[in-house]
């Protein structure tokens, strides 16, 4: 992992690592590894459209089960508190209202 990448880290809740992306003025980016058993540390409210890709293991969100090779979208104004059992690793991305 490279020096950017380090500064660019923060844990958010326990047993998840996010890792933020380059940026423009219409989206933002973030890579997220989910430890097995975490939960997302509070309701995750979106005032704008979100999306995530899974790229390994499998993320909860309710009752739904997303595993790799999923693609969410969340619409504007949409809550959500994603968690696993076994471990994750997302891509998402933010868009910004324009």
């Amino acid at each position: 992992m490279g020096p950017v990448q380090q500064r660019r880290q923060r844990l958010v809740g326990p047993g998840i690592l996010r890792r933020r992306l380059t940026a423009t003025g219409y989206a933002r980016a973030w890579l997220i590894d989910f430890e097995p058993g975490s939960r997302w540390p509070e309701v995750d409210v979106h005032d704008t459209e979100e999306r995530y890709y899974v790229l390994s293991g499998e993320v909860i969100e309710g009752e739904e089960r997303h595993p790799a090779g999923s693609y969410v979208v969340f619409a504007p104004g949409s809550r959500h508190r994603p968690r696993t059992e076994e471990g994750a690793r997302i891509l998402g991305i933010t868009l910004s209202a324009v």
